[in-house]
């Protein structure tokens, strides 16, 4: 560890405050500012000569100059092992419920707490031998954590190939405690614990090879998976705020256990400056980036990056750097793409593969998607989930627009049903717009026709009933048949005398298909209803499509 340099505060702007040391002083070290008892963390962001400007993650308030500044050498780091599962940290890992039971309801600054506790004991088993090889990122053994394994591996910052001299055997140890021993080539010897640290702004980059995003993110909401895909380890956008605040209390359907057991949560508090958003999104994909090393599936949802923007540019107008759109850095759009990036397929030493898949939420002021945060994401993001007010007042469920909505991604389902109900979709609203002018009466037949066929395709597959159990969460499987099964719908051509019939008939139609989608798969009663559907068809279909 590099020994701790002593600077001085010269200047304070709010929370950017710049120092004056005698040493050197690296970029992105963290430091800590003396304030009587206080010692408030900070972070390097720019360095001229002998000065640094720091970003402050604590409030300002009383800072002086004069006041003493120690740089510790190390750069921002998060604590990575078991115990991170089920946790609430804040942007510097600080465990903010053990943080409130400590300082009360309202949270002092400057009070910093171990991210992981040292004295728990874990369940260690080991998977190598004395004399194995083994690069950064393998696995040396494993304890248990929620319902997973989580892998203790090789830490990442160690390089080439590595000889594992000797290794703990099956028992209870602590994060203090060294479970392993490895030499590498020069013959030095490194000790390794349940826990390693990591530095955040820095990828994980132990793996083998970086893979194409290829296997859908089968989410079983039928307007995202048909529609609008992400695969798993790909990145989407979503226009909306507090995307976690029901997430973790949701049950997982899989295990019927609370979801916050395999869920981490990485919030800032109201005290905390802007500062501490950027923080949390570097903390948080750090430590998607170290489950993912395990061999597991990560999707990360930031709410919102939109915040962290507005931060950047808080701080870049206290640098007093050249302005871009809207008075945000010129590095935003290098910035988010960079923090994009970070999601993705890896193929791991141990031949397994895990993925990152990042969603973030972007806030637009006022709705409007052309400001330089949403369109800087949406540069570099492969799907975008656009929110309609007017389908949320509606009650349709998702609320997702999909006539403002796209993907890059191909999904699962046949790309051409994909193309035809987009088109359905955009022709049904071209003549929802036309009627709104020129009244129903002024539509042909053939048009409202077409308007009533996109509106039963929203109505009985793009939206789902939250509150039924079957309609709520639709497989793979169910999908792939329903589409093409309502394809073949729309694609008929159907013996309607006028507009009253035409009504009726997909009024009908409509609620046969509700009811189908309420009835499990395959069974008996889903064979019926598919029976019943089709005779209600045959009775209005054409004779040459018959």
């Amino acid at each position: 560890m590099e020994k701790i340099r002593i600077g001085q505060v010269i200047k304070v702007n709010a929370n950017m405050v710049t120092v004056e040391v005698a040493g050197q002083i690296i970029q992105n070290e963290v430091a800590y500012i003396v304030h009587g008892q206080e010692r408030l963390k900070a972070e390097v962001i720019r360095v001229r000569q002998n000065r640094a400007e720091m970003q402050v993650y604590e409030s300002t308030q009383g800072l002086k100059a004069g006041d003493v500044v120690e740089l510790s050498g190390e750069l921002l780091s998060v604590e990575l092992g078991p115990g991170l599962l089920g946790q609430i940290f804040d942007g510097l890992q600080n465990p903010l419920p053990a943080l409130a039971e400590k300082c009360g309801f309202f949270l002092k600054r400057g009070v910093y707490l171990e991210a992981l506790p040292d004295e728990t004991q874990w369940d260690f088993t080991p998977l190598v031998e004395p004399g194995k090889k083994v690069l950064a990122g393998s696995w040396l053994g494993f304890v248990p954590e929620k319902i997973f394994k989580h892998y203790i591996m090789v830490p990442f910052a160690l390089g080439g190939s590595l000889e594992v001299v000797n290794i703990a055997t099956p028992g209870k140890y602590n994060l203090k405690q060294v479970i392993a021993q490895l030499r590498d080539s020069v013959g030095g010897l490194h000790d390794v614990f349940l826990q390693q640290i990591w530095p955040v702004k820095i990828p994980i980059q132990a793996y083998a090879e970086k893979l194409r995003p290829t296997e859908p993110l089968v989410t079983k909401m039928r307007l995202i998976d048909s529609l609008f895909p992400v695969n798993r380890g790909g990145t989407y956008c979503i226009p909306v705020v507090e995307t976690l605040k029901t997430f973790p209390e949701l049950l997982d359907p899989r295990t019927h256990k609370p979801l916050i057991d395999r869920t981490v949560i990485i919030c800032n508090t109201s005290s905390m400056p802007v500062a501490a958003r950027e923080s949390s999104v570097y903390t948080a994909v750090t430590i998607a980036e170290y489950y993912r090393q395990m061999g597991l599936n990560i999707l990360l949802l930031a709410d919102s990056t939109s915040r962290w923007a507005q931060a950047m540019r808080e701080m870049s107008g206290r640098l007093e750097e050249i302005p871009g759109e809207e008075a945000f850095p010129a590095y935003l759009e290098s910035r988010i793409a960079s923090f994009y990036e970070r999601a993705g397929v890896v193929r791991l030493q141990t031949g397994a593969t895990g993925s990152v898949t990042i969603g973030g939420a972007v806030s637009p002021a006022g709705g409007n998607f052309e400001e330089p945060v949403t369109q800087a994401t949406l540069k570099v993001v492969g799907a975008f989930h656009g929110l309609s007010r007017e389908r949320s007042d509606a009650r349709k469920y998702p609320a997702i627009d999909p006539l403002i909505s796209w993907s890059k991604y191909t999904g699962f389902v046949n790309p051409e049903y994909k193309e035809k109900c987009h088109s359905i979709l955009q022709r049904s609203n071209e003549i929802a717009q036309m009627m709104k002018v020129i009244g129903e009466e002024g539509t042909s037949l053939k048009d409202y026709i077409e308007y009533l066929k996109g509106d039963f395709f929203d109505f009985v597959y793009l939206q789902q009933n939250a509150f039924d159990l079957i309609d709520e969460a639709t497989s793979k499987e169910r999908q792939i048949y329903l589409l093409e099964f309502i394809c073949a719908i729309l694609d008929a051509q159907y013996n309607l005398e006028d507009k009253a019939s035409a009504l009726h008939f997909f009024q009908s139609l409509r609620q046969l298909m509700r009811t189908w989608n309420s009835a499990e798969y395959n069974s008996s009663e889903f064979k019926t209803i598919e029976s019943q559907i089709s005779m209600f068809l045959e009775t209005k279909l054409m004779k040459k499509d018959r």
